[in-house]
């Protein structure tokens, strides 16, 4: 029994902390994402609220907040406002499993790669909840994208991801971090060619499943409006919005600890939870760039590049790991 109240404990904290951590991410990256966008399109960005607008995002959550909620005439009610808060809550749970220091993990359990997997799988369900209850031309559309993007470009990521299970023979994030303990060419990334071709598959899967330009077809303002957000407002907008940043910060951290060590520095004596933000963070602003810097690519591309590449490519990664593990 106490052993029993004791972990439930750890697991209530681990969750505040986790809508903490989400919360100051939100923050944080809404304003580096727009000051990113301003210097790379030669202009300053935010500026005016607070030492060069650092209280913008602040005020723009509080500006959300107290935006009227409204439901679309003849949408599904229940499944409009279910769409939202099931793109938000399963964020909250993908931070447990993933060990941010030789400490900082919320939940140590041994599948937590498969439950990871599992549920990111959620906003994929949301989106096309959130586009077909709308009852909007340009949601049903942004939907239908989602739905072939996310079914498309899970594959890949599953095929890499089971790549680095073959070769440590786990599903746990925290065995595998502590695979790569050492120097530097202990990470995965640098053990032969074919993890480095794993983790470039991942990082290119990684923009489809999380809706990242140039990969937001579901969400492509130039055709579909707004797409499957369109008709949302206030924090129905600002749920959808939050939920974006903490997939992304959930991808670069498993990322991380797939390909980069983890918490692990690039010499022993040196591991800590700041190698861990540092690599995060890192994979976070080449995901910023991108968005700022690529043209978004039309849907047949969309596609194209993952059935036609990226697929190949991760299979015959996969194979040939499971050779090398094999021989």
């Amino acid at each position: 029994m106490n052993a029993f109240l004791t972990n439930l404990i750890v697991l209530i904290i681990a969750a505040v902390a986790a809508m903490v951590w989400l919360g100051i991410n939100a923050l944080v990256w809404v304003y580096c994402e727009r000051k990113f966008a301003g210097h790379i399109q030669r202009r300053p960005g935010p500026f005016e609220v607070g030492p060069h607008g650092v209280l913008q995002p602040l005020i723009d959550g509080l500006k959300l907040m107290g935006k009227q909620l409204l439901t679309p005439d003849n949408a599904d009610a229940a499944l409009y406002w279910l769409a939202p808060i099931l793109s938000m809550l399963p964020v909250l749970l993908l931070f447990l499993p993933i060990p941010y220091g030789p400490v900082l993990t919320g939940m140590d359990v041994n599948l937590g790669l498969l439950l990871i997997l599992a549920f990111s799988s959620f906003n994929g369900l949301a989106v096309i909840l959130a586009g077909w209850a709308s009852n909007n031309k340009w949601g049903v559309l942004g939907a239908a994208r989602a739905v072939s993007q996310t079914v498309a470009y899970e594959i890949p990521l599953l095929l890499t991801v089971l790549a680095i299970s073959f070769m440590t023979g786990t599903l746990s994030l925290t065995e595998i971090t502590a695979m790569q303990d050492g120097y530097i060419w202990n990470w995965f990334i640098f053990r032969n060619p074919f993890t480095f071709l794993a983790f470039f598959v991942f990082i290119i899967a990684m923009f489809g499943e999380t809706n990242r330009a140039p990969f937001d077809l579901a969400e492509a303002e130039s055709e579909l409006t707004a797409g499957f957000h369109t008709e949302y407002s206030s924090m129905g907008f600002g749920l959808f919005f939050m939920a974006e940043y903490g997939y992304m910060v959930v991808m670069c951290s498993v990322c991380s600890v797939l390909f980069l060590g983890g918490y692990h520095g690039p010499i022993p004596g040196v591991d800590g939870w700041w190698w861990m933000l540092i690599k995060t963070y890192a994979l976070l602003s080449l995901m910023v760039w991108a968005r700022w810097t690529f043209p978004r690519v039309r849907f047949d591309q969309l596609l194209n590049i993952n059935w036609k590449w990226l697929l190949p490519l991760a299979t015959f990664n996969l194979l040939a790991i499971a050779l090398i593990v094999k021989l």
